[in-house]
């Protein structure tokens, strides 16, 4: 609800023309709800020409199914639910979760022209949690730190509203 998404798929259009269009959808579907909201926004993807590839883990298996290496622009949405599902699922990466997504995504950043990531800020309400979701928080974390750090720009959404934290204003 903060229009984090809408302003990533925003941004990959804009700077993707000429380019293969790509959308890793993360998100474990669960329930007819769910199934009905991946449904609704499929259609809203295809419609701004996105091909969307269903990847709860194994970042790299994604990877070998874009086309047009270098031609190719990729929106990933969303990293908090990649976290998730390579700690907690059976398919996951579990304590090779941080060196997983980040040697995905580094094949990711090879073989498109441009790469959006969504993520979440999931680390100021100050909640009491169990270990395995500290430990989820700090992996996330970390990542976030590391992503910020190879990106070009970084740009926080609150309530809609983009606010720049790295890189050139427009």
């Amino acid at each position: 609800g903060s229009g984090k998404s809408a302003y990533a798929e925003e941004c990959i259009v804009r700077m993707s023309q000429g380019c293969s269009r790509y959308y890793l959808a993360t998100m474990q579907v669960y329930g007819e709800e769910g199934r009905k909201k991946v449904e609704r926004h499929r259609k809203m993807r295809k419609e701004k020409g996105f091909v969307t590839i269903e990847q709860q883990t194994r970042l790299e298996d994604a990877v070998s199914q874009i086309e047009n290496p270098g031609k190719s622009s990729v929106l990933l949405e969303c990293m908090s639910n990649l976290v998730a599902n390579e700690m907690f699922e059976e398919q996951g990466a579990h304590n090779q979760t941080v060196s997983e997504v980040t040697k995905g995504i580094e094949n990711l950043l090879e073989q498109a022209a441009h790469v959006v990531i969504v993520t979440n800020e999931i680390f100021s309400d100050g909640c009491s949690y169990d270990a395995d979701t500290i430990r989820y928080i700090r992996l996330l974390g970390t990542l976030n730190i590391w992503l910020a750090k190879q990106a070009s720009l970084v740009t926080e959404v609150v309530y809609g509203i983009p606010i720049r934290q790295k890189g050139a204003r427009e």
